[in-house]
């Protein structure tokens, strides 16, 4: 693990889907508070790499610390991007540009903060989805998507997001957990963590999407303890295009996209506002942030 020391805030954001020229623009428009905070980015960042990288530049060029997770649209392997890999071999490309531009990525050692509200250890993962988050009175993978079907709710996942070299998405994610439950199990005893992925590692957070059989490409039911099994402080996720605080178990839950551009014109709030994660913004259990549900659950 590496450490930092000084003040500063560690902040959080994901899903800037910047191939929209408005979000594009709030990716311009982001500065850190003081030359100490950090960023977390926990995926969705674009579907070509070269926005990716040049999203991720930018932000590393103004934060002492960038953290990126993939979302399942870096993972994607767009008819529109010259960079052709797919699955094991575009994340591990996608790392090798991180790594290029001095950004913390999941397969870099977890770093410490050491600034106020610290220490905590921030662990990156990257997970994937093995659909288990089922919909109502479906047994099985098979069943769940002959619903999803019926309803036309299909994540474009299934056309684009390649396991290669793993038989299948679910055999990616089983790999991706074993591997990460080794690696939280050797952080050390009394370092709270902030675990930050682009899928919520409980299957809470989705109970308010209006399209509620997309759940299955939100997560995996084997994470669903990892709060409690570990000495989590917060969790940050995206992908829902949801941003709100929830709790479980005591554990602060923390959704911090932004998302495309017809959903974040019509909140109160301004687009793309980072949240931070350390020291907490104020709120407590039973807090829950913006309210409603997700009209989307087509194509993320």
């Amino acid at each position: 693990m590496s450490e930092t020391h000084g003040g500063g805030q560690l902040w959080a954001i994901s899903d800037l889907h910047i191939g929209y020229a408005e979000n594009r623009a709030l990716v311009e428009g982001m500065r850190p508070e003081s030359d100490e905070d950090w960023l977390l980015v926990a995926g969705d960042v674009a579907e070509t790499v070269e926005d990716v990288r040049w999203a991720l530049k930018t932000l590393a060029g103004r934060f002492a610390k960038v953290v990126w997770v993939p979302g399942n649209h870096e993972l994607w392997t767009h008819p529109s991007d010259a960079v052709t890999l797919r699955g094991v071999a575009r994340y591990e490309h996608l790392v090798e540009q991180c790594r290029d531009l001095g950004v913390i990525t999941p397969e870099d050692p977890y770093p410490v903060w050491e600034g106020p509200g610290g220490p905590v250890a921030v662990a990156p993962l990257f997970l994937l989805y093995d659909y288990t988050f089922l919909p109502s009175g479906c047994t099985t993978k098979d069943e769940g998507l002959e619903y999803a079907h019926g309803t036309g709710v299909i994540c474009t996942d299934e056309n684009l997001l390649h396991p290669d070299p793993y038989p299948t998405r679910e055999d990616w994610c089983r790999a991706r957990v074993a591997e990460t439950e080794r690696r939280l199990a050797e952080v050390p005893d009394g370092l709270p963590l902030v675990l930050v992925n682009h899928h919520p590692l409980h299957r809470h957070p989705t109970d308010v999407l209006w399209y509620p059989e997309f759940a299955m490409w939100c997560g995996t039911v084997l994470t669903d303890d990892w709060h409690r099994r570990f000495p989590v402080r917060t969790v940050v996720y995206g992908h829902l295009h949801i941003p709100r605080t929830t709790w479980r178990d005591g554990v602060r839950f923390e959704e911090v996209s932004v998302g495309y551009p017809r959903e974040w014109r019509g909140r109160d709030r301004p687009p793309g506002r980072l949240r931070r994660i350390v020291p907490a913004e104020p709120g407590g259990p039973g807090e829950d942030g913006e309210d409603g549900k997700s009209g989307e659950g087509r194509g993320r």
